[in-house]
């Protein structure tokens, strides 16, 4: 059961704009092309869109329990999970998993429940008052059950290896918090950002 915490906007910036968390696995140097990408401000689909026609294949949404970082994000042990592939032009390059809890859904970020095939990034970046926290990289530990799921789903599109940067944020709407991760395949460090 998600934990209702009151959170007015003021409280919500602040949380979305607190220092992340440092990954507590060993951090391998990144591709300075790769690292581009995981430091693009705005929406990542406008960039992707640059380089074909992009795509989204919903994997799995509903309620479910939190990794540990969406819990210390969004003050919650359970919430709306969606997790996405998002290819360009058929090749998947980004798997997705975007969190909030359920008083969020009920409210500001009601929407994502229909979004279907849609990328978040409507919601996200079409309102004014949607607020973004600092975009945090890390690197995924080998094997962790993230990466097991991305694998998996990005390996059912024609994926031939798995991702291992990934970066997150929290946006805020209205005190609600929704925080996505998003998680590079190695080949768009050929791409510019």
């Amino acid at each position: 059961m998600p934990l209702a915490l009151p959170m007015g906007p003021r409280a919500a910036l602040r949380l979305a704009r607190s220092r992340p968390p440092r990954p507590h696995w060993p951090v391998t140097p990144v591709d300075p092309a790769l690292m581009a990408w995981l430091a693009a401000p705005g929406s990542l689909t406008a960039r992707l869109m640059a380089h074909g026609p992009v795509t989204v294949k919903r994997c799995r949404q509903g309620t479910a329990r939190l990794t540990a970082p969406e819990r210390k994000a969004l003050r919650a042990t359970a919430g709306h999970v969606r997790e996405v592939v998002l290819s360009v032009a058929g090749q998947p390059t980004v798997w997705a998993r975007s969190a909030t809890r359920a008083r969020g859904l009920k409210g500001p970020w009601k929407a994502v429940r229909g979004l279907g095939t849609r990328p978040l990034a409507e919601l996200l970046f079409s309102h004014a008052r949607v607020l973004r926290g600092p975009l945090a990289q890390h690197t995924w530990r080998r094997g962790s059950p993230e990466q097991r799921r991305a694998s998996k789903d990005l390996a059912a599109q024609g994926a031939s290896q798995p991702p291992r940067w990934a970066r997150a944020s929290v946006f805020a709407h209205q005190g609600q918090p929704l925080r996505v991760m998003e998680a590079f395949l190695p080949h768009v460090a050929v791409w510019r950002p």
